[in-house]
Order: structure tokens, then sequence, then C-alpha cells
């Protein structure tokens, strides 16, 4: 008799690893590893090697990474969503398209279950449940850090040195990373304290620290159709490989260094330091061509909506009507959101250095300081400070007349 499979979510790093043969031990599943690539690099080299050693019977490694830039991120940066202020949500928007396919690869070989790393303290398992949920009620999911005898990362390359698992850290080096093409996070080790300070230059992995950048100033142009980056510097470029080129631009000048305390969706606070490049300096660059393209009201309630966008993604919920609807309610805002932006990069900072658009809001003849068009006078202004007053002097008149 055959037995059940379960669908494994394998980044080849020392978790995922250490769950084939758990799994095998303690359920005889036969394990089908699946690696979605979302920008890991060289870390999805030798994957399949590894991952049957450890005892898979079979490795997926997908690549999704076009589909990740141009259905996840893109979309996200659009909304301006950034989580508590700061969190570009590279971990977060990268779990849903990951776990859509494992879904798929489960239905495919009729697997019974799911199972992923992700520890029970952390965020990520509710982003992988949630899709499942989603897409594949009927599906069992396994979730080792939840239920094994296994309580730290030390007690975790234990078990692989007692199974012969190679795995890519040792207990000098034990950071906690998550890497793809938007991003890197480093959680863990020194970083635990926030009171310590991180100590960049042995810790980043996509660039270098602000002091280390260059002494003179890099400048790019972006360019945007209808919210969505098309062009670096003039020239077309498809979603991938514009990200790729504005993080090795970014990481070369220092840029997108985020040090952060976030609230957890479980409930408790953690400290990590991002690495988002590209990231921070297209979200930099959408926000300058929406001041001249959005009109106040259309900016104002963006903001608040992106506040609502992050929170949905960071918890989980991309594969929600609200979720989707949000997304509609952008893509019509950013109809006119398209031109070019010129950023200075330096040492660690993004600033503006000019922006054009044909949707352009700004009128030079009504901003300037004179009186020479005719669509505003001076004049005019009288009576409108009247009438938006009027609440003010009314509450003062009533003061007045009960003031002893």
């Amino acid at each position: 008799m055959a037995k059940e499979k379960v669908v494994l979510a394998y980044s080849g790093g020392l978790d995922t690893s250490i769950i084939i043969p758990w799994l095998k031990e303690n359920y005889d599943y036969d394990v089908i590893a699946v690696c979605g690539d979302v920008g890991q690099g060289k870390e999805t080299d030798g994957l399949e090697e590894r991952a049957k050693k450890a005892g898979a019977s079979k490795l997926y490694i997908e690549d999704l990474r076009d589909e990740y830039v141009s259905d996840f991120i893109f979309p996200t940066l659009k909304a301006g969503a950034i989580y508590e202020g700061k969190y570009l949500l590279g971990t977060s928007h990268a779990r849903p398209i990951i776990a859509r396919r494992l879904v798929e690869i489960a239905k495919e070989e009729g697997a019974v279950a799911i199972c992923h790393g992700a520890t029970g303290k952390g965020n990520d398992q509710v982003r992988f449940e949630l899709t499942i949920k989603a897409l594949a009620p009927e599906l069992k999911i396994i979730a080792p850090w939840r239920i094994w005898d296994i309580k730290s990362r030390e007690d975790a390359v234990d078990y692989a040195e007692a199974h012969n698992i190679d795995v890519p850290v040792t207990k000098k080096d034990l950071y906690s990373r998550d890497r793809n093409i938007w991003h890197i996070s480093h959680e863990g080790m020194d970083l635990e304290d926030p009171a310590n300070e991180p100590q960049l230059d042995s810790l980043l992995k996509l660039g270098v620290s602000p002091e280390k950048a260059p002494d003179k100033p890099t400048y790019v142009t972006i360019g945007f159709e209808q919210g969505v980056p098309v062009s670096v510097d003039g020239k077309k470029m498809d979603p991938r490989p514009l990200v790729e080129k504005l993080n090795e631009l970014g990481g070369k000048n220092g840029i997108g260094i985020a040090d952060i305390v976030e609230d957890r969706l479980v409930g408790m606070k953690s400290r990590g330091v991002y690495e988002t490049p590209g990231g921070t300096i297209l979200y930099a660059a959408i926000q300058e061509l929406e001041f001249l393209c959005l009109d106040r009201d259309t900016q104002a309630f963006k903001r608040q909506a992106a506040i609502k966008f992050a929170e949905l993604v960071y918890d989980g919920k991309w594969y929600t009507p609200l979720r989707e609807a949000l997304s509609a309610m952008v893509d019509s805002m950013e109809e006119t959101v398209t031109g070019e932006v010129k950023l200075k990069l330096y040492k660690g900072c993004v600033t503006p250095a000019g922006t054009k658009s044909p949707y352009s809001l700004y009128n030079e003849d009504i901003a300037s300081f004179g009186d020479s068009h005719e669509l505003y006078s001076h004049k005019d202004s009288e009576g409108f400070i009247n009438l938006f007053g009027l609440p003010l002097k009314v509450r003062a008149m009533m003061n007045k007349k009960f003031k002893k």
C-alpha cells in the first residue's frame, strides 16, 4: 500500500531540513519537498541533493519570481502599504504566493497534508495557513514547531547533527534570515536585545552601511505607468530586472536598512534588521509622483487605506475580499500616476531631485505668487476665510457673552 503524501514548504534552511526526517519518523509520510523560488539567489543551489539526502522522495523548485514581483510586490507598492511605518512587507507578501503553489502541487500529487517550518511564535504560520485554508480547506496542516520536542535553534542543530543532515548554519551563526527578490531580514542572536546596535558591516547581505557608501551621490530616474514602475534611467525594463537593478543601486549607496521593533500578529514584539534597497527607492519615487498627480482628498484617503492594506498583508489575509477590493480601488486611484521621478541616492538617504508627469495637477500660473491667472484671485481669499472661519467666530461670540 502506497504511503500517504505530505507536501513540505522547503527552503533548505535549518528548520525545513530537519523536518524531513522528523515527518518520516513520526508520520511515515512520503515527503515531497517544494521550494518556491521568490529570489533567494544561490540559496537554491544544491537543494535537490540535500532534500533527497534528508529523506524527501521528490523536490520541486518552482520559479515564482516574475509573478511575485508583478502580482504581489507591485500591488502592495501601489497601495503605499508599509507596516507600522517602517516595514516594507518583504516576507509578508512572499508567503501567499509560496503557499498557493504548495496547494497546487498538493492537489497534483494527491497529498493529504501540507507542512511548514514556521515557528509557533511567528507570523509566517498564520500567512501559510490562512492561504491554505482559503484555497484548500480540506488539506491537513502540520506545524512541527508547535508539537515537537525541539525548543531552540541550538536543539535543531543538535538534531541535524544526530541525523547527519547538512544545514547551512552553525551554533556560532544562528541568525534567522529570510531572503527574496525584495528584501532580506535578519533576526535572532544579538538582535534579540533592542539595546544592541546592529553590527551592519558583518550583518548586511544586499549592500553596505551608509558610512561605507560612496562619497559621491548616485542619481536615478524611475518611470511609472499607472502606478507601476516600468523604466530606470529611460530604459524600459520588466518588473523583476527593474527591482534587481534598483537593489544593486540602493545596496551600493546604503539605502533601505531598517532596524525595527514590530508588533507581531501573535501578540509579542520582535526586533529585526531589514534590507530593502530597491523597495525603499520605489516607495520614495511613487510617493513623489502621487504628490504631483493625485488630488488632496484622494491622497488623504489612500494614506488611510494603506494602513489597512499593510495590516492585511502582514496578517496573511492576501486571499480575502477586502484585500482584493482595496487593490481594485488603488488601481482606479493610480490611473493618472504616470511620469518620471528623479532621485538622489547618498549614504543611506533618498532625496527627490525632480518629478514630471503629463497628468500633473501642479499649475505654475496658479501656484505662483503673482495674480496672473483668471482661475484664482487673491481677493477671493477673504470670502473663503470668512466662511471657513465662521464656526470659530460664532463660538468666540458665545464665549464672550457668558464671560464674566
